[in-house]
C-alpha cells in the first residue's frame, strides 16, 4: 500500500490523504480522509503494456501527486487515489534495464536461506536486491548495480514528462573498493541497494557481503561514509517542519482532534 497526501493550497500541511493498493482486475483499493471509508474503484483504462504481469517488490512511491507502484524487472506503474477515476500511467526502466518475464519468480523459485556450494543465495540474484526506485531532490530516480565486470553503479532520472530515463551518473564500484576500503572488492550478488538519498540525488546506500552499509557520492566518485549493517529494510522519510503542529485530516472535518494519529484515523478494511 501506499499514502499520499495533498494540501489545500498545494504547498504546508495536508488538508487530505489516500491510502491506495493495486488489485487484480484493474481495481484499486482506496482509504479517503475525506470519506472515512475503504472503496474498490475502477481504474481507467490506458495505454499500459500488459503483455505480462508488474509485480511489484518494493514500498510504494509518492511522486508528482500519484502513487507509484515498481517492479524493478520491467517498470513502474502509477496512479491518481484521489481522482474519482484514476487513470493508470505506466513507464518502463531504461533501455537495457529491463529484464525478461518471470525473473524474479525464477529467483525465488530456486530461493534458499542456504548458500550453494558456490556460496551464493539464490534470491539475492532476484532484481530487488541489486535495483532500487525512489525519490531524491524532487525526482525520481532509479538506481541499479550490474552484474558482471566491471560493476557499475548507475543513476537515471525520469524525465519532466514521465516517459523516459536519462543517465545521471556511473561509476565503477571494484574502483571505489580499491582505493578507499578494506572491503572485499565487489562480487556478483555481493552488493545490494538499500536507498537512494532523498534529499541528495548523488548519494547511494549499499550493503557490502553484509558486513556493512556504505555511502556513495556518484559525483565525487568515492565512499563519504561506512556503517556496521543492521538490516536492508531501510526505508527514507523525510519529515516536514510543520508535522509537530499539524492535525490529520479526518471525514467530514478539516482537522481532528490534536492528540488524534494516523493510526485512530485509518481503519483497515476486512480483506487486510
Amino acid at each position: 500500500m501506499g499514502l499520499l497526501t495533498q494540501a489545500d493550497r498545494g504547498h504546508g500541511p495536508p488538508g487530505k490523504f489516500a491510502v491506495a493498493d493495486l488489485q487484480e482486475g484493474n481495481h484499486m483499493l482506496r482509504f479517503l480522509s475525506e470519506t472515512g471509508k475503504w472503496e474498490n474503484v475502477a481504474l481507467s483504462p490506458c495505454q499500459v503494456p500488459f503483455a505480462r504481469r508488474m509485480d511489484i517488490d518494493q514500498e510504494a512511491l509518492a511522486f508528482g501527486g500519484r502513487l507509484w507502484w515498481v517492479d524493478l524487472a520491467w517498470g513502474a506503474i502509477s496512479a491518481d487515489p484521489f481522482s474519482d477515476r484514476p487513470e493508470l500511467s505506466f513507464v518502463e526502466l531504461p533501455r537495457g534495464s529491463v529484464l525478461p518475464a518471470g525473473v524474479q519468480d525464477e529467483a525465488f523459485r530456486r530461493g534458499s536461506p542456504l548458500r550453494d556450494a558456490q556460496g551464493r543465495v539464490w534470491w539475492e540474484q532476484a532484481p530487488v536486491s541489486y535495483r532500487r526506485m525512489g525519490v531524491s531532490q524532487g525526482r525520481l530516480r532509479y538506481v541499479e548495480v550490474s552484474q558482471g565486470e566491471p560493476f557499475f553503479l548507475s543513476s537515471f532520472v525520469l524525465d519532466d514528462e514521465g516517459r523516459g530515463w536519462t543517465l545521471e551518473r556511473r561509476v565503477v564500484l571494484n574502483k571505489l573498493w580499491g582505493s578507499t576500503m578494506g572491503l572485499p572488492l565487489q562480487e556478483r550478488g555481493s552488493t545490494r541497494i538499500v536507498l537512494v538519498d532523498p534529499l541528495n540525488a548523488n548519494v547511494v546506500y549499499l550493503t557490502v557481503h553484509r558486513i556493512a552499509v556504505v555511502a556513495v557520492d556518484m559525483d565525487r566518485q568515492e565512499v563519504i561514509g561506512c556503517y556496521p549493517y543492521r538490516s536492508d529494510l531501510c526505508l527514507p522519510c523525510v519529515l516536514p517542519p510543520w508535522l509537530r503542529s499539524s492535525r490529520i485530516p479526518s471525514a467530514g472535518k478539516k482537522y481532528v482532534e490534536k492528540n488524534k494519529t494516523l493510526a485512530d484515523v485509518l481503519v483497515r478494511s476486512p480483506s487486510h
